[in-house]
């Protein structure tokens, strides 16, 4: 007999795996889809932006793709021009075409963003995690050294670096990534705090495990999660602070594109020619933008109270 003929009321919902809950509360957040499009698209950009990917004779650069126009071309008898349909956000103050060297700066910015937010990442991780497992003097020690460099604001700390290091690419990405530090030290010592208090950790330690394999087996695993919403969040702040030093000069060497060395360049020609700085700085909102909206929907996925 049929449930219902019996009289049997069958309820209405049906129970979701975790990967079609994570789904469906991604695919719920508007705002999350749409940080997922743009950033994809930013990606795709830099990617494509010329055919690298392409075999090409030995010593023979590769060509434009997306660009359409080598980033560092001059034509000086055209600069300043305006937004036409051979270039479409114009050209600057030396003649070379905006839409081009934004889309070869992406490749900076991403590439600054992402490796310095590993870095930061990483070492805020380890100091976290081990100031919360291990307590006692190790916490308090590291802590203080995080309480030391939050005192400081993000662009003043990176400045302070640079002043040791030197500017410089690379040296950019190791300021910003101990700039970022302290943020994820501060995140994984309370995740830390939170999951050492729990009796998987405690039958751990009872068994003999080591305090190595019980951080890296069972700490580790559950804090992840909460490092990687921040990471994402956090890119966006470095490529921020990318565009604030390359803005002042200490990003990477010219003629390299980069965009906040771009928005400096257009400066003096605001009233004149004012799509020198307004292209790259639409660049810089839409990808900061993209990334934290992409940010709050993994936070959504990740938060067990919002999953319905």
């Amino acid at each position: 007999m049929s449930s219902k003929s019996l009289g049997v009321v069958e309820p209405t919902f049906r129970l979701r795996s975790q990967k079609q809950r994570v789904i469906h509360t991604f695919l719920r957040n508007r705002t999350a889809i749409l940080g997922l499009i743009l950033t994809a698209i930013i990606l795709l950009i830099a990617f494509f932006a010329d055919n690298w990917f392409v075999a090409l004779p030995q010593g023979k650069e590769p060509t434009p793709l997306l660009a359409h126009y080598n980033p560092l071309l001059q034509d000086t008898r055209n600069r300043l021009s305006p937004p036409d349909e051979d270039h479409l956000m114009g050209l600057d103050s030396y003649g070379r075409d905006i839409w081009s060297r934004i889309v070869y700066g992406a490749r900076v910015s991403l590439l600054v963003g992402v490796s310095s937010v590993a870095i930061g990442g990483t070492l805020g991780l380890i100091m976290g995690l081990l100031a919360g497992y291990l307590g006692g003097l190790v916490e308090n020690t590291l802590m203080r050294v995080v309480d030391i460099l939050m005192a400081f604001p993000s662009l003043i700390m990176g400045l302070m670096v640079l002043a040791v290091l030197g500017s410089g690419l690379f040296n950019m990405i190791l300021a910003i990534g101990i700039v970022l530090s302290p943020t994820f030290a501060r995140v994984a010592h309370s995740a830390t705090l939170s999951v050492k208090a729990n009796e998987f950790v405690e039958a751990a330690r009872a068994i003999g495990a080591s305090r190595m394999r019980i951080m890296r087996v069972h700490l580790l695993p559950n804090i992840l999660g909460e490092m990687v919403v921040l990471a994402s969040i956090w890119i966006a702040t470095a490529i921020r602070v990318e565009a604030n030093l390359s803005f002042i000069g200490l990003g990477v060497s010219p003629p390299t594109p980069a965009w906040g060395s771009m928005i400096r360049d257009g400066t003096s020609h605001l009233f004149d020619a004012p799509w020198e700085s307004l292209y790259p700085g639409l660049a810089i909102l839409i990808t900061v933008l993209a990334f934290n909206l992409l940010g709050d929907g993994l936070r959504d996925i990740l938060d067990p109270r919002l999953q319905r």
